[in-house]
């Protein structure tokens, strides 16, 4: 789950924003808030420090208080990006104890920016690999909203921070390439999966596309990679809802992608669309 200030009497909205800039600046639009850069990508040596800045701008109607936290995070079985204060099991590639900022919290008033410095300090005894980590700021009640009563809702947003020490190889393959059915009747009946694993110590982005063919070979639908990472020593998949005009049938699922190693790799799998029986 996501990790939220503990805010009496309030319903919680995240908005997780740590790689897709396109849903980025869509939510930050609706929201009023945003956060530039979204992503910093970092390749120091250890003992190097490096700062710079956030910036935080309120392009809503009211006053809006954040407040900093630094966090851990990962990439659950759909890809979604998962924060919080900490996360055990990314504990080997968390660079969260090496990350400050300052101030911690800030008011902004409706129209103006305000900006954030970082800095990150690698430790002498960091090992050559990738590691990750994120600043989150969180809406937080204003002087005025303590003075009313009513619902009121939180909305974070995330800058995600990857710092790559030495020169790690990029390990990755297409592990599995699937269909499946999804009986939900607010989602596509179909989605593919796409598998990858990387057993290495380096994050990497596939940049591709995932094709879908009819029994004939031409291609029907014909769909992006999101620029998502695929974190060290762990399996990811990616999920893509088809659309499969030609209904219920057999298909061919194509996935092409480079993982970083300037090497295209392919993986074609052989489905059937079925629904199941009632």
């Amino acid at each position: 789950m996501l990790a939220f200030p503990k805010l009496r009497g309030q319903r919680a909205l995240i908005v997780a924003l740590a790689a897709a800039a396109a849903l980025a600046n869509s939510a930050h639009a609706q929201m009023g808030l945003g956060l530039t850069p979204m992503r910093l990508d970092l390749n120091l040596v250890p003992g190097a420090v490096q700062s710079g800045v956030l910036t935080i701008a309120n392009h809503g109607g009211a006053v809006v208080r954040v407040s900093a936290d630094i966090l851990d995070f990962y990439l659950d079985a759909t890809a979604t990006p998962q924060f919080a204060r900490e996360f055990k099991q990314e504990s080997e590639f968390s660079c969260r104890s090496w990350l400050v900022a300052n101030p911690m919290e800030a008011e902004l008033n409706n129209g103006t920016q305000f900006p954030v410095r970082y800095t990150v300090r690698v430790p002498q005894s960091a090992t050559a690999r990738s590691y990750h980590c994120a600043i989150g700021f969180t809406t937080q009640p204003t002087a005025a909203d303590l003075k009313t009563m009513g619902l009121r809702t939180a909305v974070q947003i995330v800058a995600a921070i990857y710092v790559v020490v030495g020169k790690p190889a990029v390990e990755g393959t297409i592990k599995d390439l699937k269909l499946q059915y999804v009986p939900d009747p607010k989602t596509p009946e179909w989605t593919a999966v796409v598998t990858f694993s990387n057993p290495g110590l380096m994050h990497y982005r596939p940049v591709g596309s995932l094709e879908v063919l009819d029994e004939s070979g031409a291609v029907i639908e014909t769909t992006p990679f999101t620029p998502l990472p695929v974190l060290p020593k762990r399996e990811q998949n990616f999920v893509f809802p088809l659309k499969l005009t030609h209904g219920e049938g057999r298909y061919t699922l194509r996935a092409r992608v480079d993982l970083g190693g300037n090497e295209i790799q392919e993986a074609t799998a052989s489905v059937v669309a079925t629904k199941p029986k009632p």
